[in-house]
């Protein structure tokens, strides 16, 4: 049986990283911002394997860090 929706989801936001430099981001959560998108993918990819973690590609083109 699958989880009911409403479980809150079990999962927790490790960083945020963007190519966006007008995007500021306060919180708990590391926030990153790099000059270029192949710096972006790069260095989000090394975080997330040296963290053992998950990415999560958003629609804004930013990345987050997550651990499920």
């Amino acid at each position: 049986m699958g989880k009911e929706s409403s479980n809150k989801p079990d999962y927790k936001i490790l960083a945020y990283l963007t190519a966006n430099k007008d995007r500021k981001i306060s919180g708990a959560p590391l926030f990153l911002s790099f000059n270029t998108e192949d710096e972006l993918k790069e260095t989000t990819n090394d975080i997330a394997s040296a963290l053992k973690a998950d990415v999560v590609k958003l629609k804004n083109n930013d990345y987050m860090i997550i651990r499920v």
